[in-house]
């Protein structure tokens, strides 16, 4: 019952804050809510507390990280402006959905390429990318994309590190994310997230997924950067390669390799191979 009366309170506040700001201030962007100082912390500190009480709501974890980017967004907008592609990336504004790439395009494309890979992880996984909250906390329209842009990312940066979607990957990738990017919330999840692992996973996560995440994530290129829809062709070893990433030690179940399979067939492809299976 507790976990059902709070997120109530919290959202029943949130929306007390929308209906009352929005007399007063125009929003800069579509689905902008504008929040004082203040009313920032106490947004922050309700979410992080909910979302460690309920790890699956999408919304509250969208809500923690946009409340406490702090200056962590103009730091990867600057990033990305001194970088020819990333800056084609805040000129052109990109997003990624099945309303803006053709899935069934990429299901064609050579096994060996960035985009049969993304939609092999896909399916692999279950995911898909119409799943990302829109971004609603952040004032700079241009820092607003940023977010938008790491949100609909990050099953691009599971895919091209290897990993999967359950809880020891996904904290795998808030640790690679934290050193690359630079993001209070990856730090935040990547904290909390490991209390939720029996004591098995959290050994393979400590011993295996940390160190790699660590050292990877400090020493390759700014994910942020990258204009993935542009290199959907290009092969996903030389784009590893490129990028600094290599050595995954992520283990895919059996499961997931039968899921597309089923899938492989529906769409009338071949699946393509798992880099690593357990």
């Amino acid at each position: 019952m507790l976990l059902r009366a709070i997120p109530k309170s919290v959202l029943a506040s949130t929306i007390h804050w929308r209906n009352t700001r929005l007399i007063n201030t125009i929003p800069a962007y579509p689905g902008h809510i504008p929040l004082n100082p203040f009313e920032n912390a106490f947004l922050a500190v309700g979410s992080a507390v909910m979302s460690l009480l309920d790890p699956y709501r999408a919304d509250l974890i969208a809500a923690l990280g946009e409340t406490t980017a702090g200056p962590a967004l103009p730091r990867l907008r600057d990033i990305m402006l001194a970088s020819p592609e990333g800056r084609q990336i805040l000129k052109d504004r990109p997003r990624i959905s099945t309303k803006t790439v053709d899935m069934n395009a990429l299901a064609q494309l050579p096994e060996s390429t960035l985009g049969r890979t993304y939609k092999t992880w896909l399916e692999r996984t279950g995911v898909t990318p119409d799943s990302r909250e829109p971004v609603h906390y952040v004032d700079d329209p241009e820092l607003a994309y940023v977010m938008q842009r790491y949100r609909e990312c990050h099953d691009l940066y599971h895919c091209i590190c290897n990993f999967s979607v359950n809880v020891e990957s996904e904290l795998a990738i808030k640790y690679f994310e934290f050193v690359n990017l630079g993001l209070p919330l990856a730090a935040i999840s990547a904290i909390g997230g490991p209390l939720r692992l029996n004591a098995k996973k959290r050994s393979v996560l400590f011993s295996e997924y940390v160190p790699w995440a660590l050292q990877y994530g400090s020493t390759s290129q700014c994910l942020m950067k990258v204009y993935w829809e542009k290199r959907w062709e290009q092969d996903v070893e030389e784009l590893r390669k490129e990028l600094g990433i290599r050595d995954s030690p992520a283990k895919w179940s059996k499961k997931s390799m039968s899921t597309v399979a089923s899938a492989a067939v529906a769409n009338s492809v071949d699946p393509a191979p798992s880099q690593s299976s357990s």
